[in-house]
């Protein structure tokens, strides 16, 4: 069993925001169910698996200027603030925070509503932490 866990953090590295996935399905599949429930914000960092052009546009009429690389086999490279995307560490940290919990960090339970139950728990938990 394989599955993607898709976050959405705000600039302190807090949770606010998950959606699972199916390990096989595309990464545009969690960032379509997240987009209706994102904050406002000025900036939204995500890594390569978000390059989509539909997304940037979505997320220019939101107001939110998106800081996402372009993926490798991109033909024409998009430009990103390199220095402002460095403080994307800050979701990684949050998932390294949230496998501090053993049963998200060995996935003890099989079904997905409760391994997502979990998660939230451990990630309300660190909210206020």
């Amino acid at each position: 069993m394989n599955t993607k866990l898709h976050a959405v953090a705000d600039a302190d590295g807090r949770p606010i925001r998950f959606f699972m996935t199916a390990g096989q399905v595309s990464d545009y599949t969690g960032v379509a169910a997240l987009l209706g429930s994102l904050p406002k914000a000025d900036w939204l960092l995500a890594d390569r698996g978000y390059d989509a052009d539909w997304f940037g546009k979505v997320l220019k009429d939101k107001g939110i200027k998106p800081c996402i690389p372009g993926r490798k086999s991109r033909g024409k490279p998009i430009k990103h603030d390199k220095r402002r995307y460095k403080r994307r560490n800050r979701i990684e940290i949050m998932f390294g925070r949230l496998k501090d919990w053993r049963r998200v960090a060995t996935r003890y339970d099989r079904c997905p509503k409760a391994f997502l139950s979990a998660i939230a728990l451990a990630a309300t938990l660190m909210f206020w932490l």
